[in-house]
């Protein structure tokens, strides 16, 4: 759909927004020693050139304080930063959008890395995620932060940010001056007391950096801790009529970047109540993945829509949904893996295009087999649409075959009867449909490949191909222990949403001990089954250890009060109709299990495709085809063997 509110100009404080859709903060993690590094500012002139009016930078720190010891965070008090952010904001100033830069102090926080220094606070109450109470701040150490906070800002003012957004939101430093639950001082009794930080701060770097133009981040949600309610935030909003604008996003540390389970926008139906509250500009941010939430989000009194995720998935979203495109946007689906590992840098599951600095995309080794580019037969010209099959209609194939098909003559062979592999399984699980919106995008953007779903192919009817893909993903293997009863089901048993486990009252799900989703999905499914009880073995130390760690925050909330008995240490000796013998590791004491549904998470493995490769063309093997991983290297190996494709075609 097109969305004409969001084409809309806007002025904040002395600039004139372009739009009403804002690149909200993250990071590139191009960062070294605290010093934007090579391929920072490549990063951020893709994002800018997507038709985004305003990119706010984050993950950029005040002081020392905040400073942790692998050096991925701008350090934006070090005056060696300015080359840097001089970069940053040229590459998105060129680019046609603001360039804005979000400054922090983590308090209490310290993201799970380790600092060089300690956790402080405004006073000792212990993060629910830390193991220790923060030192509490002194007045001069608070006069030391208002200072760091202008120094930081100047920085950035004199690099070519012509905004500065405050963070007071998350549970980090600022925001827990914002909560009575973490600002628990005798001054600290009333919220324009609590408030009082951000106005000094204000002051300061408006002092400091003439007509700059200054917004500051909030959010709702984690009011048990260092959040605040909704009621709270709105109660907080009138006091920061100072700001050009205000950043209202939801949760803290390890909440507030949402995984899949949640499929709205969650400031949705508060944006009227916040925009009422609010004296300043509202930007609202979370979610927002499509043009009807962003459109409904404005005319309820938004005046700017945030975007992070989405922007990381594809850098022109801004432009494809302000354009009608909306369909041709390659979607985040919120799995929260590599956009949150900065492993080693910022990366995307979804979005191939996304590398390391020196690589024009995301590394991928496909298995070629067959004639070289330079033996390839002369039947055909290189300048004639070539005949290529892609087989299987997993991410691989997908990913290979959308690329290949407005250039060639592409049929994708499924022998299912309807495309996305296991990836079309996980999406069928509770909370996990995000992987449906990569398929429907495949789906919309393949229409010049002839898709044969249930469809077997033979090694004979590839004979007449010029060139083949082997996407032909992996199955799920049981255990020796696990097979022959009538009870057991492998993860599978997803599909269709779970409905092989409606009216079983005990199901038992045996992990693999490596903590991944089939199990946990299992779990759910069983739960969303109506299952009476669910009992976990794994013989990890911990279930679901392998999930991203904010993923796995959430699912064990949503988890909380259910039916859920984890065993730990416990591996599988042997199942039988209608029961379990598992083992503790450590004691080797055995115990058995009555169960009505056992499902087990088995391990994958490559379904056997050396009989389809023809001899007579060139072969690329991709995906689990090759060794089961995940969707990051399917959609990587599939670009990378459509990429081989068109530059043979090319000569």
């Amino acid at each position: 759909m097109t969305t004409p509110r969001a084409a809309q100009p806007l002025q904040i404080g002395s600039l004139q927004l372009a739009n009403r859709l804002v690149g909200t903060p993250h990071a590139s993690g191009a960062v070294a020693g605290g010093i934007p590094a090579r391929g920072d500012d490549d990063y951020w002139r893709r994002c800018a050139a997507g038709g985004a009016a305003m990119l706010i930078v984050g993950g950029t720190v005040v002081s020392p304080g905040s400073t942790n010891r692998n050096g991925n965070i701008t350090e934006a008090w070090r005056p060696e930063v300015l080359a840097g952010l001089e970069a940053r904001a040229r590459a998105i100033t060129e680019e046609g959008a603001v360039a804005a830069c979000q400054l922090v102090h983590l308090g209490r926080e310290t993201l799970g890395a380790e600092l060089w220094s300690h956790p402080v606070a405004p006073s000792a109450v212990r993060s629910p995620r830390e193991p220790t109470r923060p030192r509490v701040l002194s007045a001069s150490d608070v006069d030391e932060i208002v200072d760091a906070f202008r120094v930081s800002a100047v920085h950035a003012w004199s690099a070519g940010f012509p905004v500065v957004e405050l963070h007071a939101a998350h549970g980090y430093l600022l925001a827990q001056f914002l909560s009575p639950i973490t600002n628990v001082g005798r001054d600290a009794a009333t919220v324009s007391r609590r408030v009082r930080i951000l106005d000094r701060i204000a002051s300061a770097v408006r002092d400091a950096c003439p007509g700059i133009v200054l917004g500051v981040r909030v959010s709702t949600e984690g009011d048990d801790e260092a959040g605040l309610s909704l009621d709270g935030l709105c109660e907080v909003l009138p006091h920061l009529s100072g700001f050009d604008y205000v950043n209202v996003t939801v949760g803290v540390r390890t909440t507030y970047v949402r995984d899949m389970a949640v499929t709205d926008p969650p400031l949705l139906d508060a944006v009227g109540r916040l925009r009422a509250s609010a004296a300043a500009p509202l930007l609202v941010s979370q979610a927002f993945r499509t043009g009807a939430s962003i459109d409904t989000a404005l005319r309820s009194g938004a005046d700017l829509v945030g975007v992070a995720r989405p922007l990381i998935a594809d850098p022109q979203f801004p432009r494809k949904i302000l354009t009608g495109r909306e369909a041709s946007v390659r979607p985040c689906v919120s799995c929260n893996e590599d956009c949150r590992a900065f492993d080693p840098v910022l990366l995307c599951s979804v979005n191939p295009e996304l590398a390391p600095p020196g690589h024009s995309a995301r590394p991928a080794h496909p298995l070629t087999l067959g004639p070289t580019r330079s033996t390839l037969g002369p039947t055909r010209s290189s300048r004639d649409r070539r005949r290529i099959a892609v087989v299987g209609a997993g991410p691989a194939g997908l990913e290979c075959a959308m690329r290949l098909g407005s250039g060639h003559d592409v049929t994708l062979f499924e022998q299912r009867e309807r495309i996305g592999g296991q990836l079309a399984t996980a999406a069928d699980a509770p909370h996990r449909s995000g992987w449906r919106r990569l398929l429907d995008y495949y789906s919309t953007n393949m229409p010049g490949v002839a898709v044969r779903l249930g469809h077997t192919v033979s090694a004979a009817e590839l004979e007449d191909f010029d060139e083949v893909v082997l996407a032909v993903g992996a199955a799920e293997m049981l255990p020796p222990e696990a097979e022959g009863t009538n009870t057991l089901l492998s993860s599978q048993a997803l599909a269709g949403g779970g409905a092989a486990l409606r009216g079983a009252g005990h199901v038992v799900v045996i992990d693999d001990g490596f903590g991944l989703w089939p199990a946990a999905s299992s779990v759910e499914a069983a739960l969303a089954a109506a299952a009476r009880r669910v009992t976990v073995l794994t013989p990890a130390a911990a279930f679901a250890s392998g999930l991203p760690a904010e993923g796995r925050v959430q699912y064990l909330r949503r988890l909380s009060g259910a039916p859920v008995d984890v065993r730990v240490l416990s591996s599988l000796v042997a199942v039988s109709d209608g029961s379990v013998e598992f083992e503790n590791t450590l004691s080797g004491e055995r115990s058995r299990l009555d169960a009505d549904r056992i499902v087990v998470a088995g391990e994958r493995r490559s379904i056997d495709w050396s009989q389809l490769a023809p001899r007579s063309a060139r072969v690329h093997v991709i995906g689990d085809a090759l060794v089961p991983r995940k969707v990051a290297h399917a959609v990587a190996e599939g670009r990378s063997a459509a990429c081989e494709y068109l530059l043979t075609a090319r000569g």
